[in-house]
């Protein structure tokens, strides 16, 4: 991205962005409510269009339907009643972007059995998703993520009403994923903690401007306190980052995503 302001609804999210993804590196998105994380991620995969500024993927302006972009949207349980089965979920990252027939049957169901096993699933491939807690879904929706082979993933709150063994397997998944197939990886974060031993740089994105870089540069009182333009306390405790007094916008239109 290059000068990227976005605006949405009237009100600009941040403006003059300038962000760099490098192959292999893992980016945490952080930033109180309103202020534009997952409206980033809409905005790389062709849902937003910037308000002035570029973005770019593998040197061609972002477009809708990138088979080289994974999605792992945010967490939302599926209902017990839903009959969609593990397998059927992943399949999806088969079909969803593809034009014309799909792959032939014998072929696609093993591309799902490896994609299954890989990602430590195959106990419930024909179990329904809405009988599977949210550790197993993310699981399943990494996998479909993955399905394209991607160059870049992204992924929005993926931790969101997990437990905090569950939130460990599934950084760890993503994590064991990025180094093994060398993609970049976006990930929207209200708690940086969970992703703080493998986050390469940190992107903060508040008051409609932005600071990144390494987590101990970025994640510091005066830091998030010119950013804000109020007083913002960091606090480093047990190993754990505490972020305290950062402005809410509660006007945000919430469809538009935060």
């Amino acid at each position: 991205m290059r000068g990227a302001t976005l605006a949405l609804g009237g009100r600009v999210l941040w403006r003059d962005l300038d962000l760099d993804v490098r192959p292999g590196e893992l980016i945490a998105v952080l930033g109180s409510n309103g202020s534009g994380k997952t409206s980033l991620l809409r905005t790389i995969l062709g849902e937003f269009r910037l308000a002035t500024g570029e973005a770019t993927f593998l040197g061609q302006p972002v477009r809708r339907g990138s088979r080289h972009i994974g999605y792992v949207p945010q967490q939302g349980l599926s209902d017990v009643g839903v009959s969609l089965r593990g397998r059927d979920l992943v399949g999806l990252g088969l079909a969803g972007h593809r034009w014309g027939p799909g792959l032939p049957s014998r072929r696609r169901r093993r591309i799902i059995d490896d994609l299954l096993r890989e990602v430590g699933a195959s106990e419930y491939a024909d179990v329904p998703v809405g009988l599977l807690s949210g550790g197993e879904q993310q699981r399943l929706r990494v996998a479909q993520a993955l399905a394209s082979n991607p160059w870049l993933l992204l992924c929005d709150e993926p931790l969101a009403s997990l437990d905090l063994r569950r939130q460990a397997e599934v950084v760890d998944l993503i994590d064991q994923e990025r180094r093994a197939r060398g993609f970049a990886v976006l990930l929207v974060t209200h708690d940086v903690n969970p992703v703080l031993e493998i986050v390469d740089r940190v992107l903060y994105l508040g008051n409609e401007r932005f600071r990144i870089g390494p987590p101990d540069e970025v994640l510091r009182s005066e830091v998030l306190s010119d950013l804000y333009e109020a007083p913002v306390e960091v606090v480093r405790a047990g190993g754990r980052i505490l972020v305290a007094g950062t402005p809410e916008h509660p006007h945000h239109d919430k469809s538009h995503g935060q």
